[in-house]
């Protein structure tokens, strides 16, 4: 498995990136990570609805091919792509989804923080309040978009929106509920990544 770390990336250049890349991906092209930063951006899923964009003010909207509805990228957040062969790896979407939010709790249970996923709204919660998102396209057996968790994103940009199309929803992150002790965001990123190749079983 390739793990690549890009810095921080234009949103649509990226994605284009994945879809190219899952497009001539053959039967023996080794799964990627691509872990990275967008500058500030709210992306509508396939089922995004523009009622729950309340105020997006000057930060940009962009409509995306991955599920879900909207959500808020931007510094302060790792993002992590997981372009996966899941027909290769014996995966169905479902257990991909768990398998992410599961690498997630287990990085968050090493850092003391209980959290918890929600089979009803995916992602990963602490204390009710959203601290992790996952967004995911299937395209020919294969996976691209991903997950992405907040470590110390400026959270007053997800009350311009219905996070992931919920009304009310609160959103925290790692440095909310840390402080001081909050790890540097290279060095989550690392971590997270050795708790998905656990869950992928991608080693």
């Amino acid at each position: 498995m390739q793990i690549r770390e890009l810095g921080q990336v234009p949103y649509l250049a990226t994605i284009e990136a994945m879809k190219a890349f899952t497009k001539a991906r053959g039967t023996d092209t080794p799964d990627e990570l691509w872990i990275l930063e967008h500058p500030p951006i709210f992306t509508q899923g396939i089922s995004g609805k523009s009622e729950h964009l309340l105020a997006p003010g000057d930060i940009e909207v962009i409509q995306t091919d991955r599920g879900g509805q909207v959500t808020y990228h931007g510094p302060g957040q790792i993002v992590i792509y997981v372009l996966c062969d899941i027909r290769r790896a014996k995966l169905g979407v479902r257990d991909l989804v768990t398998a992410l939010e599961n690498a997630i709790v287990s990085y968050l249970a090493e850092l003391k923080i209980e959290a918890i996923a929600d089979p009803k709204a995916p992602g990963v919660y602490v204390d009710g309040e959203k601290i992790a998102a996952l967004g995911l396209k299937i395209s020919r057996g294969c996976s691209y978009h991903g997950l992405s968790l907040n470590v110390d994103p400026d959270l007053s940009h997800f009350g311009r929106i219905n996070p992931c199309g919920y009304a009310g929803l609160q959103v925290t992150s790692l440095k909310r509920l840390l402080g001081d002790v909050c790890p540097e965001q290279s060095y989550a990123a690392t971590r997270l990544v050795q708790h998905l190749q656990s869950k992928l079983s991608l080693r």
